[in-house]
C-alpha cells in the first residue's frame, strides 16, 4: 500500500495570522473567534442530559469501531459525524488501576486517525503519537505537494491499516481520563467531528471513600460546536476533505469557538436529579473555548462546587470553589450538594466566560427527595506538597507565534513541530522543572507524566492548579513553573498547546525519554 506522506502526516503548515493577538480575544477571556450557526437552535434546557454507553474490558480487551454515523444533536436534524462506535461522545471506558487493558480500534472512516489516551501513563508505542496512524483498509491517496512545501518526513512513524491495538498498563491512580483523535495537522477538525470519549480509571483506594456513586456520578463532556441550517457541522477548515492543506481559514487561526454548548453531545441539556449529593466529572473537550463554571439555584442562591479531583486523580482534601475555570483538555472532579433544595427547584450551570447563549451550559432539576449517606471525607489521598528538587534541570518552553515554513503560525521555542526531531531528551527517573511562557491563552498539555504546579507568575499555584495535572491553563504573557518526574516508559512523547487549532498549526514539540 503506497501512502502519500502529504496525506498521512500533513505538512505542518499554518495559515497566515489575521490581525494581531489583540484580535484573538473576540469573546471575553478567550483566544479564538466565534463561528456562528445558521441552524435554528433549540431552547435551553429542553433536551434531557444523555449519558454515553459504558464499556468495560472482557478478557483484558475493549473493541471500538471508528465509523461515520448520522446522529441527532439539534432536535429534528441529523448531523453526520466521525464517531467511536457510532455515538457522540464515544463510549465511556471503565477500567481498574493495575489491570492492563488492550483497546482495539478498527478504522472504517475515510481518513487516518491516531487515538491518544489523554492523561494516560502509557508506553510510547500506544501513546497515539500524531504520526503513528491507523488508516482505513485500502486507503491510498496521491497528492501533489501544495505551494512547493514538502511533507515532513518521520522515519519512525508506525502506520497500521484496518486495526490497531493500544495497550494501557493503567499503573496510575483512579481518575478521569479521556481519549481523542491526535492525527498530525488534523486533530482539531477530527475531534470537532466527534472523535472524543471518556476513560475512567477506578481503584480500591477511591472505592473505600464515601463519595457519590452509581446514578449519582455524572461524566459531563462540555464542548462547543456550530451548525449549518441542515444540521451539518460547520468548521472553517482550509481543506474540508482533511486530506490536503491543514489548518483553518486565516481569521480563525487563534481558535474556533462554536456558539452551541453541548454537554454529552446534547445542546444545553437538563439533568433530572434527586435532592442528594452528586459527583460531576467535568471535562472541557472544546477545541479552544475556556469556561468559568458556576451554579445558581432558581431562587438566586449560589451552589458550591467542591473539588475532589484534578486531571491526575484525587486531591489531598476537598476544596470549595464558587467558580471553576477550565481550559481545553482539563478535568475537574467535583461534588455538588442538592440536599437542601426542594423538589421542583432548578440549578443552572452558567459560564462566566460566555456571551449570549454560550453563557448557558446546562441545568439540573430536583425531581424528588432522597436518602443520602455520603459523608465527604476530610482526607482524600496522599498528594505530596510540590517541592523543587535540588539541582533539577530547568527547561523553558515558549508558546508563541512563529514562522512555519515561511508563514506566520504557532510554535514552541520559535520552532514549528517536526516529528522527526525532538526538542529535548529527558533521562527516565529524573525530576525536572519545566517553565511555560506564552503570548496568548495556551492550555499546555504534557504527555506521559503528570506534574505539579509550583508557581504562576510571581506567586504560588493558583486555585485551579491543585493536585496532579497534565494540562495547565496559561494566560497571555504569563509564566508557569511545574515539577514533573518522568518514569517507566522510554520513547517519543509530546508537549503541545491543547487549543487544537494552535496544535494543528504546529504548536507542538517532541521530547524523548531515554
Amino acid at each position: 500500500m503506497r501512502l502519500s506522506r502529504r496525506v498521512l502526516l500533513g505538512a505542518g503548515l499554518a495559515a497566515p495570522v489575521a490581525g494581531s493577538l489583540a484580535a484573538c480575544g473576540q469573546a471575553p477571556g478567550q483566544t479564538g473567534r466565534i463561528l456562528r450557526s445558521t441552524a435554528r437552535l433549540p431552547e435551553a434546557y429542553a433536551t434531557p442530559l444523555p449519558l454515553p454507553p459504558v464499556k468495560r474490558p472482557s478478557g483484558g480487551l475493549i473493541e471500538i469501531a471508528q465509523r461515520t454515523a448520522s446522529v441527532e444533536i439539534l432536535p429534528g436534524l441529523r448531523t453526520e459525524m466521525m464517531t467511536y462506535d457510532g455515538v457522540f461522545p464515544g463510549p465511556t471506558l471503565e477500567t481498574r488501576r493495575g489491570e492492563a487493558v488492550t483497546v482495539r480500534h478498527t478504522n472504517s472512516l475515510a481518513l487516518p486517525t491516531a487515538t491518544h489516551l489523554h492523561g494516560g501513563h502509557t508506553p510510547a508505542e500506544s501513546d497515539g503519537g500524531p504520526t503513528d496512524l491507523l488508516v482505513p483498509p485500502g486507503f491510498e491517496q496521491h497528492h501533489a505537494h501544495h505551494g512547493g512545501h514538502e511533507a515532513m518526513a518521520d522515519p519512525k512513524a508506525q502506520v497500521r491499516a484496518g486495526k490497531r491495538d493500544y495497550r494501557y498498563p493503567l499503573e496510575q491512580a483512579a481518575t478521569t481520563l479521556w481519549y481523542h483523535d491526535h492525527r498530525m495537522d488534523f486533530t482539531a477538525p477530527q475531534v470537532w467531528r466527534g472523535l472524543a470519549g471518556f476513560h475512567i480509571v477506578r481503584d480500591d483506594e477511591e472505592d473505600s471513600l464515601s463519595l457519590p456513586r452509581g446514578e449519582r456520578e455524572l461524566p459531563l463532556m462540555i464542548a462547543d460546536r456550530a451548525f449549518d441550517e441542515d444540521g451539518a457541522l460547520r468548521y472553517p477548515a482550509r481543506d474540508p476533505r482533511l486530506l490536503g492543506e491543514p489548518g483553518v481559514e486565516d481569521r480563525y487561526m487563534a481558535g474556533v469557538l462554536g456558539d452551541v454548548v453541548l454537554v454529552n453531545g446534547a445542546p444545553w441539556p437538563e439533568a433530572e436529579v434527586e435532592a442528594a449529593q452528586y459527583r460531576l466529572r467535568l471535562l472541557n473537550a472544546s477545541n479552544a473555548r475556556r469556561y468559568a463554571l458556576n451554579l445558581r439555584s432558581s431562587d438566586g442562591k449560589p451552589v458550591k462546587l467542591v473539588q475532589i479531583g484534578s486531571d491526575g486523580g484525587l486531591l489531598d482534601r476537598p476544596v470549595e470553589h464558587d467558580e471553576i475555570t477550565m481550559a481545553s483538555g482539563e478535568r475537574f472532579d467535583v461534588v455538588v450538594d442538592f440536599r437542601s433544595l426542594a423538589p421542583g427547584t432548578t440549578v443552572e450551570m452558567r459560564n462566566g466566560l460566555g456571551t449570549g447563549r454560550t453563557a448557558q451550559v446546562m441545568r439540573f432539576r430536583i425531581a424528588r427527595r432522597a436518602t443520602d449517606d455520603v459523608r465527604m471525607p476530610e482526607k482524600l489521598a496522599d498528594v505530596p506538597e510540590p517541592e523543587r528538587p535540588d539541582g533539577a534541570v530547568v527547561r523553558r518552553w515558549h508558546f508563541r507565534q512563529a514562522k512555519v515554513h515561511g508563514r506566520r503560525g504557532w510554535g514552541i521555542n520559535g520552532k514549528p513541530f517536526d516529528p522527526a526531531v525532538p526538542q529535548a531528551q529527558v533521562p527516565l527517573g529524573s525530576t525536572e522543572i519545566w517553565e511555560f511562557f506564552t503570548d496568548a491563552h495556551h492550555p499546555v498539555h504534557v504527555h506521559l507524566s503528570p506534574f505539579q504546579v509550583l508557581r504562576r507568575g510571581n506567586r504560588g499555584p493558583g486555585p485551579m492548579d491543585l493536585g496532579w495535572k497534565d494540562t495547565v491553563d496559561i494566560r497571555p504573557y504569563e509564566a508557569v513553573r511545574v515539577r514533573v518526574r518522568f518514569e517507566r516508559y522510554a520513547g517519543r512523547f509530546l508537549i503541545h498547546c491543547h487549543n487544537l487549532e494552535h496544535e494543528d498549526m504546529a504548536m507542538m514539540a517532541g521530547f524523548e525519554t531515554v
